[in-house]
Formats: C-alpha cells, sequence, structure tokens
C-alpha cells in the first residue's frame, strides 16, 4: 500500500511503500505532470515518519524509528538510538549523512524559495524535536561535473535555533510559514515566524490564547504525515489547527473535551476580528465510540468543522459575525462519503489528507448540492447561508445566477427574516466589486440584515472579545498586509466604515420637495430661469446643488447606457424586458445622490486610490446595481414567457402577467428598503402591468399607496390608446385626477374629453388667480366675446381673466391651447351639458 508522508510547496507528494516488507522505497509524485519518480530505497522494513525533498531535487531528508519498543527489549539495543534523521544525496545517490540519532522522535522539512528563482547552492532545512524545539540546518552544496551535486565536507552543518519549549507547531509549506504554540502562565501565546528566501527568519506574530496548554505532549500538524504515532499522539494534545484566506483571514479552530456525554465543544478563534465564537453541539444517538476529534478544513472563504456521520459546520470567515452566514448540516446533508473518519489533515487550501488512508484529496462545496440545499431548506438561517456562500464562493457565473434568481422569484413569501431580492442584490455587488480594489470589503455593505435574533437548532454559540494580534513587520506584502489592514479595521469599529443607506434616504426626502417644486417652475420657463426667479440665497444654493445632482445623474445613464446594460435600454425591438429610455426625476435624484455620496464615502477612507480610479469604482457599483435588477426581470420575463410588446391597454392581463407584476412589486419595496434606484423606465412598465392585471378600486389604492408611481410614458399612452367608453373614462378621469400637477399640465392635453377640458380650464383659472394675486383691474376691459352673451358671471370672469393676460401674467407660455377663450368656451359647454341643452 502507498502511503503520502508530505506534500511539498510545488505540490509534489512525498509517499512510501513496502516491497515484500523487506525494502523501503520512497517515491515522489508532480500533481501537475501526473508523473512519478523514485527518489530512494531502504534496504530494509523501516517505519518512515518524516520525509523531505528540496527544490532542487537533489537532497532528501528523512527520519524514521530502527526498531520498535519490543525489538529493543528482546535485542538488547539499548545503545542503539531509537529514531535517525538523515541527509541524502539523490543526484547522483551518493553520501548519507546523520543529523539526528536520538531516542526521541524528529521530523524534517525542507524551506522552500519563491516561484521561479534560479536553483541555489544553498539549501535550508528545519529539524523539529520531540523534545520541543525547532533548529534550522543551512547545507551548503557543490556542483560537480554531469549536474552531481554533494553536501560540502566542513564538519558540522551551520544551524540555529529557531523555536524552544513549544507544545503545538504547524507548518504552512505554500507560505513558508511557522505557527507554533508556546505554553504562558494559565494562557498560551500563538506565534508565527515567517521564512524569506534571501534572508533569515522573522518572528512576525504574537496572539494570546485562552487555550490550556500544561502538561500536553507536542502536536505537529503538516510536518509529515504518520498516522500510527499521530493516532497516539492525539488523545494527548491539542487538536488545533491554524488557517489562513487570501482576504487576510487569520483562524484558529481548536476542539476541546467535554464532560457530558454525546456532546462536542470546538472553538474558531477569528484572529482578525478580535474575537473568538465556542459551539456546543449535543448529538443525538451517537455512539460512545464513535465520538471522536473534530476535523477542520480550510476552503479559503470558509472554514468547516467536520465530524463524520454527525455534522459539518461550515463558517464564513469574512463574514463571522452573525450565525446566518455559517450553515450547519447534519444528517445526510453533512455526509462527505470518502472522509468517513477523523485523521484528516489540511496541507493546503482545499486540499485534504486521510492520514489513515494515506490519500489526499480535493476538497471543494458542490454547487449543485448547494442549490438542492437552497431549494429544499425550510429553516431561513440555511437559505441565508446558502445564498451568501453561493454567490461568495463560485462568485460569478451567469447559470448559477440564473438559478438563484428562480429560486428567489419562487419563494418570495417564504423568506421571513429576510428579503432575498435585497440579500441577492447587495451580496452580489459585494461580491462583483471588492475583488478589484484592496479594503474595499470593507466600505461596501454585505448584507441587508442588521443583526440576527435567530438561532441554529441543536447548536449553542457563545462569543467572546480577545486581544488583537501584535504584527511586526516592515514593507510586507500580501497576506501579512491584509490582516494589518483588517486589524486597523476592527480598531476603528469596521461595521461603521460600511456605507449606509440612512444618510441617503433622509436627503432623498428632503429633496424631493425641491425637486417637485423645481419642475413645476419648469412648466413656465427654462431651468435657468427658473434658478434666476429664486430669491432667497439658500433656495439657489439647494437649486445649484440639485442642478449638480442631476446633470451627475444623466452622465452616468449615457455612460451606463453605452457600455454595462445596454441591451437594457437600446433596440426595443431585440429586448426581452419592454424598459422604456424615459426620464425619471425621482429615479435620476437617487441616482445622482447616491453616486455623490458613495463617491465622499470612498474619498474618505481611499485616499490613497485616486479620484479617477474612485470615479468608476462608484460609477461600476451603481451600473451593476442597475444591471442586477433588469437581471432579476429578465429572467422572470423569460420564465413566465411574457414577450416584449405586452405594454398595451387592450386587453385584460393574463395569470402570468399578474404573477410577474408581483414579483416587480417585490423589486420595488425592495429597492425602497435600500433606498436603491431602479433601472430608467421600470415604474412605467410596473403601471402598465397593473392596468391590464388590478381592478380599478385595486389599481387605485396602490396609486394612492405609492406602489404604483403615474409615469408620463405610461399615462399618455393610456390616455390616448383607450377609447372613450365607460369604463375606460372612469379609469381615465381616476388616473388624471391623481396626476401630479406638473405631470398633469403635460399630459391632460393627450385625452380629447370634456371632462379633461373641464379640469384644464379649472386649472388655468385656478393658476391665473393665483399670479394676480392683490392687483386690481384699473382699465376698460376689451369685448373678447365671439358671440353676444348675457350671462353675467362668466363675462365677468373673462373680461377679468383677460385683463390678467394683458397684463402678461401667463402660466402656460408654451402651451397656447389653454387661454381666455378656451375657459370661455369650456364653461358653455359645460354649462349646456348639465341643462341638457344642445350647444351649436
Amino acid at each position: 500500500a502507498l502511503y503520502v508522508v508530505n506534500v511539498e510547496r510545488n505540490g509534489k507528494i512525498i509517499y512510501t511503500w513496502k516491497e515484500n516488507q523487506r525494502n523501503t522505497h520512497i517515491g515522489l509524485y508532480d500533481l501537475q505532470t501526473k508523473q512519478n519518480e523514485h527518489l530512494y530505497m531502504f534496504e530494509k522494513n523501516l517505519h518512515i515518519i518524516s520525509c523531505s525533498i528540496n527544490n532542487e531535487r537533489t537532497l532528501l531528508a528523512v527520519s524514521f524509528c530502527q526498531y520498535t519498543e519490543e525489538e529493543r527489549a528482546t535485542q538488547l539495543l539499548q545503545s542503539v538510538s531509537k529514531y535517525l534523521a538523515l541527509l541524502i544525496e539523490i543526484h547522483p545517490i551518493n553520501n548519507v549523512r546523520v543529523l539526528k540519532a536520538v531516542d526521541s522522535c524528529v521530523r524534517v522539512q525542507f524551506l522552500y524559495p519563491v516561484e521561479g528563482r534560479n536553483a541555489s547552492r544553498e539549501s535550508r532545512l528545519l529539524l523539529v524535536s520531540e523534545d520541543k524545539y525547532i533548529e534550522q540546518f543551512d547545507i551548503h552544496v557543490v556542483a560537480e561535473e554531469e549536474h552531481k551535486v554533494v553536501i560540502q565536507k566542513s564538519g558540522q552543518l551551520p544551524r540555529a535555533k529557531v523555536v524552544d519549549d513549544l507544545v503545538w507547531a504547524q507548518w504552512d509549506m505554500m507560505e513558508q510559514r511557522l505557527f507554533y504554540i508556546v505554553p504562558k502562565e494559565s494562557k498560551s501565546t500563538l506565534r508565527c515566524v515567517q521564512f524569506y528566501p534571501e534572508e533569515n527568519f522573522i518572528s512576525i506574530l504574537e496572539s494570546h490564547l485562552d487555550i490550556a496548554v500544561n502538561d500536553r505532549q507536542l502536536k505537529l500538524v503538516n510536518f509529515g504525515y504518520d498516522y500510527c504515532q499521530d493516532q497516539d499522539v492525539a488523545s494527548k494534545s491539542l487538536n488545533l489547527q491554524v488557517f489562513t484566506s487570501k482576504a487576510g483571514g487569520l483562524c484558529v479552530c481548536c476542539s476541546q473535551v467535554s464532560d457530558i456525554p454525546h456532546e462536542i465543544i470546538y472553538s474558531i478563534y477569528f484572529l482578525h476580528k478580535g474575537y473568538n465564537k465556542t459551539f456546543t453541539v449535543s448529538l443525538e444517538r451517537a455512539e460512545s465510540h464513535q465520538l471522536k476529534e473534530v476535523a477542520f478544513m480550510n476552503l479559503d472563504y470558509y472554514v468547516a468543522a467536520y465530524l463524520p456521520g454527525q455534522f459539518l459546520h461550515l463558517l464564513n470567515i469574512q463574514h463571522p459575525d452573525m450565525l446566518c452566514y455559517s450553515l450547519f448540516l447534519t444528517g445526510e446533508d453533512a455526509r462527505i462519503d470518502t472522509l468517513q473518519n477523523c485523521s484528516i489533515r489540511s496541507p493546503w487550501v482545499s486540499a485534504v489528507l486521510d492520514c489513515n488512508a494515506g490519500s489526499l484529496f480535493d476538497v471543494s462545496i458542490s454547487d449543485s448540492a448547494l442549490l438542492q440545499l437552497l431549494e429544499k431548506s425550510k429553516r431561513d438561517c440555511e437559505r441565508l447561508a446558502a445564498l451568501h456562500c453561493a454567490l461568495l464562493y463560485f462568485q460569478y457565473t451567469e447559470d448559477l445566477e440564473m438559478q438563484i434568481i428562480r429560486w428567489i422569484s419562487e419563494n418570495l413569501s417564504t423568506c421571513h427574516s429576510f428579503d432575498p431580492i435585497q440579500e441577492f442584490i447587495i451580496a452580489s455587488l459585494y461580491c462583483r466589486m471588492c475583488p478589484e480594489t484592496q479594503n474595499l470589503d470593507k466600505l461596501l455593505p454585505y448584507t441587508s440584515l442588521h443583526d440576527w435574533i435567530g438561532a441554529v437548532p441543536g447548536v449553542i454559540c457563545a462569543t467572546d472579545i480577545i486581544s488583537l494580534p501584535v504584527l511586526e513587520f516592515q514593507n510586507s506584502k500580501g497576506f501579512w498586509e491584509k490582516l494589518n489592514s483588517n486589524l486597523e479595521s476592527v480598531k476603528y469599529a469596521e461595521p461603521h466604515l460600511h456605507y449606509h443607506s440612512k444618510v441617503l434616504r433622509r436627503e432623498w426626502r428632503n429633496l424631493s420637495e425641491e425637486v417637485r417644486s423645481i419642475l413645476f417652475g419648469l412648466l413656465f420657463c427654462s431651468f435657468w430661469e427658473f434658478c434666476l426667479f429664486t430669491n432667497q440665497r439658500e433656495e439657489r444654493r439647494t437649486t445649484a446643488y440639485l442642478r449638480n445632482i442631476f446633470e451627475n445623474a444623466k452622465c452616468f445613464l449615457i455612460w451606463t447606457l453605452g457600455t454595462l446594460v445596454s441591451e437594457t435600454f437600446l433596440d426595443v425591438e431585440a429586448r426581452l424586458v419592454p424598459l422604456f429610455e424615459e426620464e425619471d426625476y425621482q429615479q435620476q435624484l437617487l441616482m445622482g445622490l447616491m453616486v455623490a455620496q458613495l463617491k465622499d464615502h470612498l474619498m474618505r477612507h481611499l485616499q490613497y486610490v485616486g479620484k479617477k480610479k474612485i470615479d468608476q469604482i462608484v460609477l461600476d457599483y451603481v451600473a451593476n446595481l442597475l444591471n442586477l435588477v433588469h437581471r432579476i426581470m429578465k429572467e422572470v420575463w423569460r420564465r413566465y414567457q411574457l414577450h416584449s410588446c405586452i405594454f398595451c391597454f387592450d386587453e385584460r392581463g393574463s395569470a402570468a402577467e399578474f404573477a410577474v407584476f408581483h414579483i416587480m412589486s417585490r423589486i420595488l419595496e425592495a429597492a425602497n428598503g435600500m433606498c436603491m434606484p431602479l433601472p430608467p423606465g421600470f415604474h412605467t412598465l410596473h403601471l402598465g402591468l397593473g392596468v391590464r392585471c388590478l381592478p380599478l378600486h385595486t389599481l387605485l389604492h396602490y396609486i394612492d399607496n405609492g406602489i404604483l408611481q403615474l409615469t408620463e410614458t405610461c399615462v399618455r399612452k393610456l390616455l390616448k390608446d383607450l377609447d372613450d367608453t365607460e369604463q375606460n373614462e372612469k379609469l381615465k378621469f381616476s388616473i388624471v385626477m391623481r396626476l401630479p400637477e406638473a405631470l398633469g399640465q403635460k399630459v391632460r392635453q393627450y385625452w380629447n374629453h370634456p371632462i379633461n377640458a373641464n379640469l384644464i380650464a379649472r386649472k388655468y383659472v385656478k393658476l391665473l388667480l393665483e399670479k394676480l394675486g392683490n392687483r386690481q383691474c384699473s382699465r376698460p376691459i376689451p369685448e373678447r366675446l365671439s358671440f353676444p352673451m348675457e350671462f353675467l358671471p362668466l363675462n365677468y370672469l373673462t373680461n377679468m381673466l383677460a385683463e390678467i393676460e394683458n397684463q402678461g401674467v401667463q402660466p402656460y407660455e408654451k402651451q397656447d391651447h389653454a387661454n381666455v377663450r378656451f375657459v370661455e368656451e369650456t364653461a358653455l359647454k359645460h354649462t349646456m351639458t348639465l341643462l341638457g341643452l344642445k350647444y351649436s
């Protein structure tokens, strides 16, 4: 049988096998080329403990047990050391040098330089002793003819003590880091030594942990894999592993012994967040002999705590504050077929070594299984965790996104603790934007939830604040720089750094009234003329601010139309969802405010990025937001098989249209909850579906409560396309009476009906009288009637209105259809109709 004994940084796996119980072979397997290479053979049956090969594959270090305790007792070999560590020249096979000959176990591990470095004439080797110390050997070699390499014969190899008096150590072969724990009074101290290719090792981290380590046997992680010895040590040592993530996460995973039968306790120290979480899991119907230590696995964005046959707990490293972002699975959902024992180690990200079987596996989260879990889950905590896991772990794939949107459309009413549309949009934006810029993940929101009250059945979680690690490094890049950034965020209260819509909502509401005033003023003059008519300094400042906001929004929409979401608004015939390219001042105001506030927020915390880069980030963020809303609508449109020419009012809506209308209402509710803008034309399409699908009283109720918003495009089409049957007249009149003043003046002209003419005349008279104020008519009134009329109240009204017009007070300079003559004729028609007379 083959057994994996070590995995080197370059992905090469060292394994052993025995031939007829006499010869012990050592081989090397390359994961990239899928090829094997024979390294060395011992002509005896040896129990190899650890093995390592240098980067140039010229030196091999091996430690092994020469005999068992029984052999020592029977053969009287007390004078012979039990353990031996050798350094062997293998290219060519030549000298063998003894590094250690002791009675305590030793392990060996070569250091590896950075990728792409030229072959070196010096190799460094770590030797770890069971006597709780680690030292480093410097090995100098000499190149001879035909690529032969031999060790320089200069007596003893130079060595240096790396650490002393440790009780636990873990080797990070990918990043060439040594984590170790030393006892300190009642607690313990975790430290890290970073090895660099061109210089000596440096102690770079120190963190105090509340873990009892006194009288513990030394436990080594990833210093070779010796199942027999590891099993013997396991019950007497710490079950602990350290995991790091690309985003600067540093987690210490530790399982503890519980005094209560069938109870498992394990802790995750999120050092990059400044707290730890201790989980207590009550097991059901578990045999005592089955209860073993929890195995931990590193999945980069997640840490997995696994107890075969019982549970699988996926903990979100980036957002561990709320349990709803961690996925706790039991039963068949927690089953990993190939890993049915607890002798598991995670040598690098997404890799698991079964020490018992000597087999190495790639471990990843299955997207299909995750979607199945999302669909069948009955708990909100599982749904939310699965949703975030799918978006965070798998990043962006169009097919996965489509399936999630389909699930959202089917489960809008089943999620009680969160809004799935809000979570999908915010989490998707977070996952799309954050990888592009460092530290952006600390400034953008990742959830719509502020807290989580719910709990996971059968799991008790306790959270404790811990002291932050102390880092000591200079000009260090990569992981250490990101970890330091995370720690700085914790010091400055990270949750307060995230962009929030509270200020945006307040300012949008305040400015909405200003916008209505400006829009009403624009009925009578241009924007610039309105600004000149504004007398108060504060009003002029507000108007200039609003003008800047609208200009930003227009520039953003122009950029958006030409790039990211061009399919959304262009080519009316080709697109699936019939959105309209129209001016929506409320949405433009919201877009402009979001762009301005998000820029200010990022500029405060990302000053080193530069204004141009921040401008691009903000544009991408808002454009992606609109694109995600359109993506939801597109998938829903496709699912219900609606065509793009659905925007007409000549027939009632179908059941599919009503379902889409309901989903659009939920999108609107989600957008209002987050104070986020919607794509241009959303309200028009929503209103159009409402007219087709809802009875009149329900439609008016939705309009009065702000669920449906009256837009110029939809109302104009409704007034023009529908004939004036009794039912349609009632609909049109109800809509016209609810139009805002500014919008009403623009669209009423499209309805050629006495009722509408009466409304226009009334509005005209009201505006003229309001403009008149306290001014009095002082000169004779000219005759304006086209024919003699002895109706004195009407004569007086029309003459007074004519005088006001002659004084230059005209509210409708650009609309010639409304004047005194129009008012006069409308009044006569209305009166004759009421009297039942015929007007000629």
